[in-house]
């Protein structure tokens, strides 16, 4: 989450941060290879999508295009990768919540969170900009002095007077280089000792969350402060650029290899073998600008920090631990929780995708079903045959067969038994699911009721009527009736099944949320709102074309696919992966 730019000819390098403590270890071995921890890299390809630069945040990624325009993907809790305003720049930043940019004109942008003021960027022009955890600082273009402004518990936004050609802002400490010696000047917070820069001319430096790495004139690298996992052990090598993390350091080699060093949890200390042009080190995951225009990164994939952002998508399906989203290629791409594979994706085309908790379920285009994720009561053991709609919830799935029957599998503890006849959609819920009739009547099955003191939740009491849609929830159940308004029933605790006035064309209950999509092809949500994921403003502004809210077990999300494509989540797993 600390995040560093320096001049304008480095490229944008990218510093974030998270604690570190400890003594410090012995030097590294300069022949030594990474430890054997695996990374996986993901690599977004040139040509329409080449890049110019590339900043790592503490759970986001912003970079430049080779057009000037900006584009973020990761967490999105408060905007920090959906808000990238329009135009053309030149550096951007990418932040512990917050994002900032530097236009071709000298003027800085910032999004995303505004806590402590670290957004509110001063006017001016500027020639460079560096966002921290909580805290921005940035150069001034007509005298060279620093200007800082958000958080200051440390005094880490009181910068000294004079000129600077290089600022790094880190967690709680910035450091920078004077123009008139190359020297180092630090502030801020010093308990591992990160603002102790050594005597001499520098070229770049790099504020990590606890610890400083910089390149003296002569190219030797040199770090001080927070050592515990040997990040500050910089190795006898030629370097061009550096870029301090959380725990561990990368750096830019001469020879336009990136190696790293210090703390190799998901495997981020392991560099791709490419050639790079610019490094960019978060708290727990890289990425690096290669000479082909191409972004690589590395390490781990929370909140989809490294997933390459191309393609549109169709369609979304998000559950407590994971998310996948289908490509309009018909390709498959899911991101959260690996423990089960329930995250991991099989290669095809295909229509449709339903993420349960543990175990993911998609129709292919020959009308087959594949699964895969836990095999608890064989949940990935689909039935044969074709299939045009798939409902997958907790630990049991339903699907709508090409002959409108409905067949389903799962958990043998409360297992829905499907009716006889013919549907047009199915929708699998907590312990009941329901079947839209071609009359447009609503069948529901399964446990029908849960005790809560002497009442019942009803949640498969269905009403009469015509409907179109239908969505089954924990709980409760929604659909929409054919004049458009929507319809809710069973349990209502915080609201849930108190639907707004209003037409719908979709609708998406969970555990304790429902959303529906407007005609205008806004969202609006009702029920709990713990964590941003419900009320009418929980959604960013602008037009979507799916909606799925989700809130089960430890989840509490809801994601939606933009009219551009672009994949939008919010709650307390808030994504944002765009469209192209």
């Amino acid at each position: 989450m600390i995040h560093t730019i320096l001049r304008a000819a480095a490229l944008a390098l990218a510093i974030i941060a998270t604690a570190c403590t400890g003594s410090d270890p012995a030097p590294a071995d300069d022949n030594a290879p990474p430890a054997a921890e695996s990374s996986t890299a993901v690599q977004l390809s040139p040509g329409l999508n080449a890049f110019a630069a590339v900043s790592a945040g503490n759970e986001h990624t912003c970079a430049i295009r080779t057009s000037g325009a900006i584009v973020c993907w990761g967490n999105n809790t408060a905007g920090q990768s959906s808000d990238a305003p329009a135009g053309s720049f030149a550096t951007v930043s990418a932040g512990g919540a917050h994002t900032c940019a530097l236009r071709g004109d000298g003027a800085i942008v910032c999004w995303g969170s505004n806590a402590v003021g670290q957004s509110n960027a001063p006017a001016g022009n500027f020639t460079a900009v560096s966002a921290g955890i909580s805290h921005t600082c940035a150069i001034r273009s007509d005298d060279g002095e620093i200007r800082c402004w958000g958080d200051n518990d440390y005094a880490q936004s009181n910068a000294p007077a004079g000129s600077f050609i290089a600022v790094s802002a880190g967690f709680e400490h910035t450091c920078a280089i004077r123009s008139d010696d190359g020297k180092i000047r630090c502030w801020g917070d010093n308990r591992y000792g990160q603002t102790d820069a050594p005597a001499g001319n520098f070229t770049v430096v790099s504020a990590g969350i606890s610890h400083t790495c910089a390149i003296r004139s002569d190219g030797a690298t040199v770090c001080w402060g927070a050592n515990d996992a040997g990040q500050g052990n910089a190795p006898r090598d030629s370097f061009t650029a550096i870029s301090a993390g959380m725990s561990h350091t990368c750096g830019l080699r001469s020879t336009s290899a990136i190696r790293c060093w210090g703390n190799n949890a998901d495997g981020k200390i392991v560099a791709p073998q490419s050639s790079f042009v610019a490094v960019s080190a978060g708290p727990n995951h890289n990425c690096g600008l290669r000479s082909d225009s191409a972004i690589t990164c590395w390490g781990s994939n929370a909140y989809g920090k490294i997933a390459a952002p191309r393609g549109s998508f169709t369609a979304v399906s998000a559950n407590a631990l994971h998310t996948c989203g289908l490509r309009e290629t018909g390709e498959i791409t899911c991101w959260g929780r690996w423990g089960r594979r329930q995250s991991s994706t099989s290669a095809g085309s295909f229509t449709t995708v339903s993420a349960g908790i543990e175990h993911t379920c998609a129709i292919r285009t020959s009308g087959a079903i594949e699964c895969w994720g836990n095999d608890y009561s064989r949940l990935t053991d689909a039935p044969s045959g074709n299939f045009t709609a798939i409902s997958a919830y907790g630990y049991r799935t339903c699907g709508l067969r090409e002959t409108g029957e409905i067949a389903c599998w799962g958990s043998r503890v409360r297992r829905p038994s499907a009716p006889s006849g013919s549907f047009t959609a199915v929708s699998t819920g907590g312990s009941h699911a329901c079947g839209l009739r071609e009359s447009g009547e609503i069948e529901c099955w399964g446990v029908s009721w849960r005790m809560q003191g002497q009442q019942y939740y009803g949640q498969r009491n269905t009403p009469p009527g015509s409907f179109t849609a239908v969505s089954a929830g924990e709980h409760h159940t929604c659909a929409i009736r054919d004049t458009g308004e929507s319809e809710c029933w069973g349990r209502s605790a915080f609201g849930v099944t108190d639907a707004p006035p209003g037409s719908f064309t979709a609708v998406s209950a969970a555990n304790d949320r429902t959303c529906g999509l407007r005609e205008s092809g806004e969202i609006e949500c009702w029920g709990r709102n713990a964590d941003g994921q419900s009320g009418t403003w929980a959604a960013s502004p602008g037009n979507f074309t799916a909606a799925t809210a989700v809130s089960a077990l430890a989840g509490r999300t809801t994601c939606a696919i933009r009219t551009s494509g672009a994949i939008e989540c919010w709650g307390d797993r808030s994504i944002y992966i765009p469209a192209h």
